[in-house]
């Protein structure tokens, strides 16, 4: 971490703590709590920092701690992490065994979410986020919670605490943005490739996780998001079980026969496992039902799997030509 970017940060956040703090507390006085006793916010639906980022946070709290209050929700004994997962996680990593916390208590759900909502959109850039992390802040700070009161005095508070201003609010002015169009504006998309992203939100964890992760092409993940969510974790399972890929093809097949799936019929949609052996001119495709496939090749990847077939296929031509 250059010198310059940590004095840059030292100094905002002592400005911060010591020029305003109760106030950007929100009149919540700011407690010292052990690391250990919150949790992480449930469902969270942003990934922790990684690599050099982590790496600077870690270096920059064990030099000077943690100068900006994380904020959590009184949950029993223990509290939940509203703003401050990374935080958190560097100061663990970086030794320590208590932070300093504002305490929020009498939260709504949607009031606590909206905590975790913000704070993501104060502290990164859009173009930042991963496509599931785009598709919750655009569903869930326009479409649901833009423009009321409260949405309002909670990002002022969080601006407080950050120093930050929120582009992406359209400057607070009490108007819902409903419009897909309007939406897809702000964030420079066209409007399908808006409606595409917020499908997202329909997926399942293990699904978001391979578009994250650019293992799932987004038109069919676009596909993927009108199974039901039981009919999601039988695909799942089965191409997780095969160490298959979901194709466009495949997702749009499964799309076209969504809220009729059952294992047996998915297993036959998917059904077959592609082996190719190529030759200088073409390859050549073989398809085996999904019996076969659980009988002969469970837990196998395609290589593994093609393997078997070319040792079984040269068994049976030298059985045939001793005959």
């Amino acid at each position: 971490m250059k010198a310059d970017a940590k004095r840059k940060i030292f100094s905002d956040a002592v400005d911060l703590i010591s020029g305003n703090d109760m106030a950007a507390a929100g009149g919540n006085g700011i407690e010292m709590l052990s690391i250990d006793k919150i949790m992480p916010y449930h469902d969270h639906p942003f990934h922790l920092y990684e690599g050099e980022r982590l790496q600077d946070m870690v270096e920059s709290i064990r030099e000077h701690g943690v100068l900006c209050p994380v904020i959590v929700q009184k949950k029993g004994r223990e509290y939940e992490m509203l703003s401050g997962h990374n935080r958190q996680n560097a100061a663990r990593l970086a030794g320590l065994k208590e932070i300093p916390a504002i305490v929020k208590t009498d939260l709504s759900p949607e009031e606590a979410y909206l905590y975790v909502i913000e704070t993501n959109v104060l502290q990164r850039s859009f173009s930042e986020l991963k496509p599931s992390e785009q598709a919750t802040v655009m569903a869930e700070h326009y479409e649901k919670m833009c423009g009321t009161l409260r949405h309002d005095e909670i990002v002022r508070e969080l601006e407080a605490l950050t120093g930050k201003k929120d582009t992406l609010s359209g400057g607070h002015n009490g108007h819902r943005r409903k419009s897909r169009d309007i939406i897809a504006a702000e964030y420079g998309f066209s409007s399908r490739s808006a409606a595409r992203l917020l499908r997202l939100n329909k997926l399942i964890p293990d699904f978001k996780r391979l578009v994250d992760d650019g293992n799932l092409a987004l038109l069919a993940a676009v596909d993927l998001s009108f199974l039901t969510e039981e009919e999601q974790r039988l695909v799942w399972d089965i191409i997780s079980r095969q160490d298959l890929k979901v194709k466009p093809r495949m997702a749009a097949d499964l799309r076209s026969h969504s809220g009729n799936l059952t294992a047996e019929s998915i297993a036959e949609i998917i059904d077959a496992v592609t082996v190719r052996q190529h030759s200088v001119n073409a390859g050549v495709s073989l398809k085996l039902p999904n019996t076969i496939c659980e009988k002969y090749f469970a837990g196998m990847n395609t290589e593994q799997m093609a393997a078997v077939v070319e040792q079984a296929l040269a068994a049976w031509y030298e059985e045939k030509a001793a005959c």
